[in-house]
């Protein structure tokens, strides 16, 4: 909710700073003109990608990282407003996807202590279901022993 809130704040002020600046009109057809961009730029940059993909020109780590920024940038450029637009649209440019490259790999290394852990635990659990039932305990030797008698008291 807060990062919904942080956007709607962000998206209002870039409108409301651009209407004062050049006005209403002008604003629309920024809005439209970048939208339209977007659009245009998000279709061409993912059909370049599938075929540097399907040709074997991009390696496997910048193909993923590029993947990853392609499909960021596409998302943005669909959400309505200017800033994530222009957001999506930086990202859908090959130059600016190259600088942005070794940020979002030093995010995916921040975060792969916390995947490896739990990729971990997850095959120690796979492993304990497979052998079935494992019962930690001692196991103690019972002899079955028939009671004796006890002597009856003449009463």
């Amino acid at each position: 909710m807060r990062l919904f809130l942080i956007y709607l704040v962000v998206e209002l002020a870039a409108v409301v700073a651009l209407i004062s600046t050049i006005g209403f009109g002008w604003t629309v057809l920024v809005l439209l003109a970048t939208s339209v961009l977007g659009f245009v730029l998000a279709g061409s940059q993912i059909k370049r990608h599938l075929r540097r993909l399907q040709t074997g020109l991009a390696t496997p780590q910048g193909a993923i990282t590029d993947s990853a920024l392609v499909a960021l940038g596409t998302v943005l450029v669909f959400v309505p407003g200017l800033v994530t637009t222009a957001a999506g649209l930086l990202l859908l440019l090959p130059p600016t996807r190259a600088a942005a490259r070794p940020v979002l790999t030093a995010m995916a290394v921040r975060r792969m202590p916390v995947i490896t852990v739990a990729t971990a635990a997850a095959g120690r659990a796979a492993r304990t279901r497979d052998r079935g039932d494992y019962i930690d305990g001692e196991v103690v030797d019972v002899v079955d022993v028939t009671p004796r008698e006890l002597p009856r008291h003449p009463d």
